[in-house]
């Protein structure tokens, strides 16, 4: 993300681990051990922030709530983006209210290894092509309403590679910095 950071020019980063999303199962961690490792992770960084807010809801954690009480925190004309990967981005118009996402942020995604560059559906397709942009500077000219395909390096780090590779007892050291590997090697997280 620091790659994503420098090519955008962003200049805080606030990672918000996700309480338990409707779409996936329960994690292994639970939500306050996954929220202490983003701490662990980025400790020192003062480029990133973590952010507990979604770890608050008692209901179900939908994208569009969290970034709808972020755009009222800031000023209107302020920019704000939302990363995402590009598995993420190909799946989109599966999520909650996904067409709203634009009326509050510019849509950051990174390219992930593997995943195929064809949305699955046409209208997903025709939006993308109406909110696409080139240039990083247009991100910072409106507050929202922009996709911006970033091209940085590809990292083939997934959650699911770690979490498998732990359980097989195999080695994380350069996937992780050793404070997180620490604290899951405590917890017994992963095994």
């Amino acid at each position: 993300m620091t790659a994503l950071a420098k090519l955008v020019g962003l200049t805080s980063v606030v990672l918000m681990p996700n309480n338990v999303p409707p779409h996936r199962q329960q994690p292994e961690a639970s939500s306050r051990q996954r929220f202490h490792m983003a701490e662990l992770a980025v400790e020192g960084n003062p480029l990133f922030t973590v952010d507990d807010r979604e770890l608050q809801r008692q209901t179900p954690s939908y994208t569009i709530d969290t970034l709808e009480a972020l755009r009222a925190e800031k000023d209107r004309d302020t920019p704000l983006g939302f990363i995402i990967g590009q598995d993420s981005l190909l799946t989109l118009h599966r999520w909650h209210r996904w067409q709203d996402l634009l009326s509050v942020c510019h849509l950051l995604v990174c390219a992930r290894p593997g995943y195929r560059s064809t949305l699955e559906t046409p209208e997903l397709q025709q939006w993308l092509d109406n909110h696409l942009t080139h240039t990083p500077d247009d991100l910072h000219q409106q507050s929202h309403g922009r996709i911006f395909l970033a091209d940085t390096p590809l990292v083939t780090i997934s959650a699911t590679d770690i979490r498998q590779r732990r359980q097989q007892g195999l080695d994380c050291h350069d996937l992780l910095p050793p404070t997180v590997l620490n604290y899951i090697d405590e917890h017994g997280l992963y095994q």
